[in-house]
């Protein structure tokens, strides 16, 4: 741009002559030069520019280079994307699909058809896609278009979320079969008792006890669905109780054998520990434990109820049966809730299928630790630690 300022000479000209004209009139010499300096000065100041201000152009807040450091550190994995090519990723996104997909086309480095198609959209949205790291993974795809032709993509992990509603719904389809069970063979007894009025007494007394066997089965099932609730929802809340163990341990052990079994039980109960817990339900992980080693283990056989301390300073509670044991790829499932390794003989015996399951989430809300050791032929031992109160994690 010229900088410079024109020059108006028509009108010095014509200052020039009226300087003139006055000098001819006879008047001052020094009169006439002032008069024609301001006159000058005049012009020059009506025709200068102002200064112009300097435009300083902002740099783009959207820009790689500034939303580079902006989401370096966010949680959630984050993609940004320009004309197609990834400019930017995250950390997170880094550590989740790996640093080479820098540079490359975000079709590629997603690889998913609904990812794909999302890219590929001009409108913003989302959408939902599985195995994008791992093959059961499940994540939520957002994206955002900005200026420039620059789109942010955002991952939202849903892994968690979708197998709590599985889990959820599996738990219900589950409970509602093992609640018909029982309902239907209490409904058809009553209905052929009720219909039939010739029926044999023999006969009749044979359905009486089914249907007070299924009741009580059924009574057993709505109390320990309840207890599983309840417990689930305290299990952020840790327990407060002083609870004498070894004592806890033996006399819950003797209430759930009764008189009938109470002889097959051999404890090995060391000196008195005290763990901070929940006495309902410590008495109820007891039972549950003993219960089932009296159940399913050699009834000829005892079962041997042993608490001792362990090096860490925890209570160990270890049940065992000396029955027939279990299968190594069992193991892992039998604290699934109604997951039983037979389930005829867990039936007949008035099992639920929840009483593990119940063991393991009072062990957990006791910021405990359960192990399942067993061999088939050499029957079932399950170890239980407890912080003891000394050693109780806050």
């Amino acid at each position: 741009m010229d900088e410079r300022v024109p020059i108006p000479w028509p009108s010095f000209a014509l200052c020039a002559a009226g300087l003139t004209a006055m000098l001819v009139s006879g008047a001052s010499f020094w009169l006439a030069l002032g008069i024609g300096a301001v006159w000058a000065g005049s012009l020059l100041i009506s025709v200068a520019r102002p200064p112009e201000e300097r435009v300083v152009e902002e740099a783009d807040p959207f820009s790689s280079a500034n939303m580079s450091e902006l989401v370096e550190y966010a949680g959630t994995p984050i993609l940004l994307v320009e004309r197609g090519r990834i400019s930017v990723a995250n950390r997170a996104m880094r550590k989740l699909l790996g640093s080479h997909i820098v540079g490359q086309d975000a079709r590629v480095a997603l690889r998913h058809p609904k990812a794909i198609k999302l890219i590929d959209s001009p409108k913003n949205g989302f959408a939902q896609v599985r195995g994008l790291a791992r093959r059961r993974d499940v994540w939520r795809v957002n994206k955002q278009n900005l200026s420039n032709g620059i789109a942010v993509i955002e991952l939202l992990n849903q892994t968690a979320e979708i197998d709590v509603s599985r889990a959820h719904t599996d738990f219900v389809a589950n409970a509602s079969h093992e609640l018909r069970t029982p309902l239907a063979s209490i409904i058809g007894y009553v209905e052929t008792i009720r219909d039939d009025e010739d029926l044999p007494p023999k006969t009749k007394a044979k359905f009486l006890d089914t249907i007070l066997a299924e009741g009580k089965r059924l009574q057993s099932l709505v109390s320990d669905l309840m207890s599983l609730s309840r417990i689930e929802a305290e299990k952020h809340e840790q327990p407060q109780d002083h609870v004498a163990f070894n004592a806890l341990v033996e006399s819950s052990s003797h209430d759930v054998a009764g008189l009938n079994r109470t002889d097959r039980l051999v404890f090995e109960l060391g000196k008195e520990m005290t763990v901070l817990g929940d006495t309902r339900q410590l008495e109820q992980l007891v039972r549950n434990l003993v219960d089932n080693a009296l159940k399913y283990g050699d009834r000829d056989k005892s079962v041997t109820i042993s608490v001792s301390k362990t090096e860490a300073g925890e209570a160990k509670l270890t049940v065992s049966d000396q029955g027939a044991g279990i299968d190594p790829e069992q193991i892992p499932h039998l604290t699934r809730r109604f997951y039983r390794t037979d389930p005829g003989r867990s039936r007949a015996s008035g099992g639920t299928g929840l009483g593990l399951a119940i063991v393991k989430h009072i062990v957990e809300r006791h910021r405990g630790r359960l192990d399942i050791l067993s061999e088939q032929g050499q029957g079932t031992s399950i170890v239980v630690r407890i912080p003891t109160l000394d050693n109780t994690p806050s």
